[in-house]
Parts: C-alpha cells; sequence; structure tokens
C-alpha cells in the first residue's frame, strides 16, 4: 500500500469527507486528487472504504482507519516533541465555569513545580468537547462523560455530581412531588410551571428526562438556553424552575445559587464529570490527570 494514500484516507475519514479534509489538512491539495488517489487505493485493496453521500465509512473502512490512526493522528505531537515543546505545553479545553472556578487550583499547583508550563485553556461547549480532541485541538478535556466513548478517546472519572432543581426564592416548595399534578389526560403526572432547560442533545437534559419518564412525569422544556448560567438567572426572574448541577465551590462547600434555592432530586442519575483524552498522552497531561484526581478527591 502507498502510505500517502493511506494518509489521504485518514483525513478523508478522520473529516468524513473529500471536500473537509482538503480544507483542514496540513498542505495544499486538490480534490479530485484526493480523490483519484483513493479510488488508486480502493482497486488496490478490492475493497470499498466508505460511502460518499452522506458519508460513512465502510466495515473494512472502519478496519483500515483503526489501523492507520495512531500513526497518523500523533504526528503533530511528534513534530512539536522534536521542536522541544510537548514536555512544557499542555492544552486543555473545558467549560467556563471547569476554566474560571477549580482549573485555577490545579494549575497553580503543577505551576510551581513547573515554571515554565505553558497553557492553551479554550472554553467549550460540551457538545463541542469531543470535536475539540478528535481534531488534535486540546491534549485534555474536562467534561460531561455520557454515552460510549468513540474514536480511541479514554476518560478518567473525577466527579458524580448530584442534579438538582432550581425554583425562585419565592417558590415555598422544597420537593419535586409539591410540583407535581396529576395530567388532564389521567395519565401520568405533568408539573405546575414551566420549566427552563437545555436543549435535547445535552446530557444533562437528557439524564433528567430520563429521570422523568421513570417517574411517569410529563415535563417539557418551555424556555430552552444553551448553559446553566443562563437558566439560573431566568429562574431567579421567576420563568419556571430549571435543572443545575450541585457543583461544590473551591473548598467543597455546599452548591447554592443566588436568588433560587435548590430542590434535591433523589434517585436521578448523577452527572459523572471526567477528564478525556485521546491514545498515548505526554508526561504533562498525565501530571495534570494526576493532579486533578488528587484534587477531586479532596472535593468530594
Amino acid at each position: 500500500m502507498n502510505v500517502h494514500h493511506l494518509e489521504l484516507f485518514y483525513y478523508v475519514a478522520k473529516f468524513e469527507g473529500i471536500t473537509a479534509a482538503v480544507s483542514k489538512m496540513p498542505y495544499g491539495i486538490q480534490q479530485p486528487a484526493v480523490s483519484g488517489q483513493i479510488l488508486q487505493l480502493e482497486s488496490e485493496l478490492g475493497v470499498k472504504l466508505f460511502n460518499r453521500r452522506p458519508f460513512a465509512l465502510t466495515p473494512e473502512g472502519d478496519e483500515l482507519y483503526d489501523y492507520v490512526y495512531p500513526f497518523f493522528s500523533r504526528m503533530g505531537q511528534v513534530e512539536e516533541s522534536l521542536k522541544g515543546e510537548l514536555g512544557k505545553h499542555l492544552r486543555i479545553c473545558a467549560s467556563a465555569s471547569v476554566l474560571r472556578t477549580h482549573l485555577p487550583n490545579v494549575l497553580e499547583r503543577m505551576k510551581l513545580r513547573i515554571p515554565d508550563l505553558k497553557l492553551s485553556l479554550r472554553e467549550v461547549e460540551p457538545a463541542a468537547i469531543y470535536t475539540s480532541l478528535l481534531n488534535q485541538q486540546a491534549d485534555i478535556a474536562i467534561s460531561i462523560i455520557y454515552g460510549k466513548l468513540t474514536d480511541g478517546l479514554k476518560a478518567e472519572e473525577l466527579l458524580r455530581l448530584p442534579i438538582v432543581l432550581l425554583v425562585p426564592d419565592t417558590c415555598k416548595v422544597k420537593t419535586l412531588d409539591e410540583l407535581i399534578e396529576n395530567s388532564d389526560e389521567g395519565k401520568g403526572m405533568k408539573a405546575k410551571i414551566p420549566l427552563v432547560g437545555l436543549p435535547p442533545h445535552e446530557a444533562l437534559q437528557q439524564i433528567f428526562q430520563k429521570g422523568l419518564q421513570e417517574r411517569q412525569i410529563e415535563w417539557d422544556v418551555s424556555v430552552e438556553v444553551n448553559s446553566l448560567d443562563v437558566i439560573q438567572s431566568y429562574v431567579r426572574r421567576g420563568f419556571g424552575a430549571g435543572i443545575a448541577v450541585g457543583v461544590p465551590g473551591e473548598s467543597g462547600e455546599e452548591f447554592k445559587a443566588e436568588g433560587c434555592h435548590v430542590i434535591p432530586l433523589d434517585g436521578f442519575s448523577p452527572l459523572v464529570i471526567g477528564i478525556l483524552y485521546q491514545g498515548l498522552i505526554k508526561p504533562i497531561a498525565q501530571e495534570f490527570i494526576d493532579e486533578t484526581l488528587n484534587y477531586a478527591k479532596k472535593l468530594t
């Protein structure tokens, strides 16, 4: 097999299409050239590697991608290592709350041991975390662990955080049951007030809705927003109840929300927060993982 053909296939599979691969490859090449060389590779192997529209790897394509991925995915790391920067540079992506509240404590301790530590910190929404890792824009991600991990991603669990419900301080209910009543149709139950929630593809929203379904409670989102901070703001202003995560403060103090009071959701599945990374990681990233695990133990 031609190694260059394998490299082109790697980028096409990684970016899910020839057009996307051409625009994101680290060197210039025309789309017809890529198409022609991929066809040569398929001809040489005697198999079809992917369907074009919509893009999808065939079983043979999946097998080949798994084979070439460890080599080509680490080319950037090898280049950085040869330039002498790999041991000092750590790229981390996480949500704004993690970057703002907890990460400084971990990185401060690392900075004491590694004075010339170089950091690249990126605020990334949970839905974009996997993409940041797979496209090698980050070495480490701190995010929700939910569903099946793919493409060689690995995870280290940090915390299991309870899902809670926020209601305005003016609302005097103390339990979920006080917010629920029988539905008009006589089947199941429904909520008495609107719900401020996240889009349906968000893991937290899915976990919450699953818990409601298990209790035969119907409670659709009336005000959809894209962050927990915005949920809290709208709940405080009386738009309804909203979901939140019981994230402890810097020193492990109990979760609180200004202008709201917290209702526990006993029996609902917790939100699992962890460290995500891809394949083999450099020593400085492993040091960060160890430091973060120790920090999480203190919080719990």
